[in-house]
């Protein structure tokens, strides 16, 4: 019968969604990225080799530190751990003490500050905002070295040398915090939402804390661990701002620990069982904040 095809021409019909002369067939398999991927190995290789190496250190006694193959762990991290702590009556516990002071106040500090000057420069139209801006990036571009002599100038005139506050003023003011705030605050807050607390009667205080903070609040955990990071490893500033060695950091105190190791090498594993507890709270804190970072986001996408 015309008009009804031969079961030889339907079966050699190309199937439904498929290219008429195109050979059919199984997917081909995906090839790795072997660049990518060996990049990727060899940069954490990079990173984790030295905290290896400090963790693998901190377990031999200063006998067996240079004498024994690098990565062959000891039995003595107990004792060095012990060692330590009784290390001029316990000061290494000190400098942490100052660390955590430094680090947490500076950061929680320099996190509001980044937060108000962000959502101020995202929300208002004001005159230099945008010169005041590209003012405040120029810090960003800033290496610390360059600012650090004006600063202690600045905190000699004011007789704060030598004090708390020469170490932590310093800190409160990031350049790069503002930045990821206004990006963020930009991103982040509707400007109907805010034209709408207005209209409702709330003020600016109230539409600041109850509307843009809680939408922030992802950016402001990224900006304060951040400042956490940048203040704990922090150096220059501490070494040139203190001379008493009851308000040093971890890392002042243990570079002067390294200094001594020149004419005792007994500290040098002091120095390394320091380096390694001095991980430990980053590595804490970075777990916590993952944990909040991760609801906040998540909190925000059902919101949106």
């Amino acid at each position: 019968m015309t008009g009804l095809a031969s079961p030889a021409v339907r079966e050699g019909a190309p199937a439904a969604g498929t290219t008429p002369g195109v050979p059919q067939g199984p997917p081909a398999p995906r090839r790795t990225a072997l660049l990518p991927t060996a990049a990727l190995v060899l940069g954490a290789l990079y990173c984790l080799l030295p905290v290896a190496w400090v963790l693998v250190a901190a377990t031999k006694p200063a006998s067996d530190l240079f004498s024994t193959f690098t990565f062959l762990p000891g039995n003595g991290l107990g004792d060095n751990v012990s060692d330590l702590t009784a290390y001029r009556e316990g000061i290494y516990w000190r400098w942490m003490g100052n660390s955590v002071l430094y680090a947490g106040l500076g950061a929680v500090l320099s996190t509001v500050v980044s937060a108000f000057a962000g959502y101020a420069l995202a929300v208002y139209r004001f005159r230099g905002r945008e010169a005041f801006f590209n003012i405040m990036l120029t810090g960003v571009l800033m290496p610390p070295v360059i600012l650090a002599i004006p600063q202690y100038l600045l905190m000699a005139e004011a007789d704060l040398t030598d004090t708390y506050a020469s170490v932590l003023l310093p800190l409160v003011l990031s350049p790069y915090g503002v930045y990821l705030g206004r990006i963020y605050a930009e991103a982040a807050i509707p400007m109907e939402l805010v034209e709408a607390g207005r209209v409702d009667g709330a003020g600016e205080w109230r539409i600041f804390l109850r509307i843009a903070v809680p939408m922030m609040s992802p950016g402001l955990v990224t900006i304060f661990l951040f400042q956490f990071v940048a203040i704990w490893n922090n150096f220059l500033l501490p070494f040139i701002m203190l001379g008493d060695d009851e308000k040093f950091p971890m890392t002042v105190g243990l570079f002067t620990l390294l200094k001594q190791g020149a004419s005792q090498p007994s500290l040098y594993n002091l120095v390394i069982t320091g380096a390694l507890l001095a991980i430990v709270p980053l590595i804490a804190l970075f777990l916590v904040i993952q944990r909040f970072w991760s609801l906040d986001l998540l909190s925000g996408a059902v919101k949106s």
